[in-house]
C-alpha cells in the first residue's frame, strides 16, 4: 500500500491538476489505478512514477495520469427524468419559434449522454427545420477517443429505449457491437476540458447544460467555480441538470429550483 506521503503528494497533485479532492482512505485505490500505467512505462514504485510525473515537461504523462484515476461511470439515458424535461422544453422553446439549440454535455465520459441528449433532439424536433450542436467534454482523453467512435458493446445499453436502438444505432463489424448513428454523431462535437479550471473557452450561451455527477468529486471551491462559469455560459432561462446525489446548496450565484436536481437560470426562459 501507498505510504502516507506518497499518496499525499499524489492526492495534492490529483486536486492541483484535476480538482478531484481524494479523500483519507483512498490509498488502495489509487495505487491500483496508477499501477497499470507503471507497468507500462516500466516502473515498479509510486514514488518513481511521481518523480517521473514531475519531469514530464510536455504534459504527455500527466495526462495519461488524470485518464488512470478519472471515474468514468456512465450508461445511456442515465436519470431518465431529465431527458423527458429536455424533451418538454425543447417542445416548448420550439413552439414558441426557438430554431437554434445549443446544449453542452460537461463531463460526457465515453459518449453515452451526449448521444442520448441527441437522440432525444432527434426525436423531439423535425431536424431539418433546427440548428442543433452539442458539445461534449471530459478530462480524460482516453473515454473521448472512445465517444468519438460511437462504436458500444450491447451490454452497455442500459436504459436506452428499444425504438432508440432501432432508429439510431445499427450493427458493428464486431459481434454484439453497436454503433451510433452517423446522423446522431454528427450532432456532437468532443473537446478535452478540465472543468477544474474556469473559465472555459467556449463563448455560450447554452440552452442546456448537462453537469451531472462529476461534481461530487470536488470540493466546494472547485465546485461553485464551476456553477458560477456554467451560469455564465447559459443563456437567460437556461437549464442546468445535475446529479441526483449533487445539490446546489451553496451556489454563489442564483437558480431557480425547477425539480430536484434540474434547475433555472434566472431570466427570460423563452429567450433566446
Amino acid at each position: 500500500m501507498l505510504d502516507s506521503q506518497t499518496f499525499t503528494v499524489f492526492k495534492d497533485l490529483i486536486y492541483e491538476k484535476s480538482g478531484i479532492n481524494l479523500k483519507e482512505g483512498k490509498e488502495s485505490l489509487l495505487e491500483a489505478r496508477i499501477g497499470k500505467r507503471m507497468r507500462e512505462i516500466g516502473l515498479s514504485s509510486p514514488k518513481d512514477y511521481f518523480e517521473f510525473l514531475s519531469r514530464d515537461q510536455d504534459g504527455c504523462e500527466l495526462v495519461s495520469f488524470l485518464d488512470a484515476i478519472s471515474t468514468n461511470v456512465t450508461q445511456f439515458f442515465r436519470e431518465p427524468q431529465h431527458f423527458q424535461i429536455l424533451e418538454q422544453v425543447l417542445k416548448r422553446w420550439a413552439s414558441k419559434g426557438q430554431t437554434k439549440f445549443r446544449i453542452w454535455s460537461a463531463a460526457s465520459s465515453s459518449g453515452q449522454e451526449p448521444y442520448s441528449i441527441a437522440m432525444t433532439v432527434a426525436n423531439t424536433l423535425n431536424m431539418a427545420n433546427y440548428d442543433v450542436k452539442i458539445l461534449g467534454t471530459d478530462i480524460s482523453t482516453k473515454v473521448l477517443s472512445k465517444a468519438k467512435l460511437g462504436i458500444y458493446d450491447k451490454k452497455e445499453f442500459g436504459d436506452l429505449p428499444r425504438h432508440y436502438q432501432l432508429a439510431y444505432t445499427h450493427s458493428a463489424l464486431e459481434p454484439n457491437y453497436f454503433e451510433v448513428d452517423q446522423k446522431i454523431r454528427s450532432l456532437v462535437t468532443f473537446s478535452r476540458i478540465n472543468l477544474s479550471t474556469p473559465p472555459f473557452p467556449m463563448k455560450g450561451p447554452f440552452d442546456f447544460v448537462f453537469c451531472r455527477n462529476v461534481m461530487i468529486y470536488f470540493d466546494s471551491v472547485v465546485r461553485n467555480k464551476l456553477v458560477a462559469d456554467i451560469h455564465r455560459l447559459l443563456k437567460p432561462g437556461g437549464i442546468l441538470f445535475i446529479g441526483h446525489s449533487e445539490t446546489l446548496t451553496e451556489c454563489p450565484v442564483r437558480y431557480t429550483t425547477i425539480k430536484p436536481s434540474v434547475y433555472r437560470k434566472e431570466g427570460d426562459e423563452d429567450g433566446s
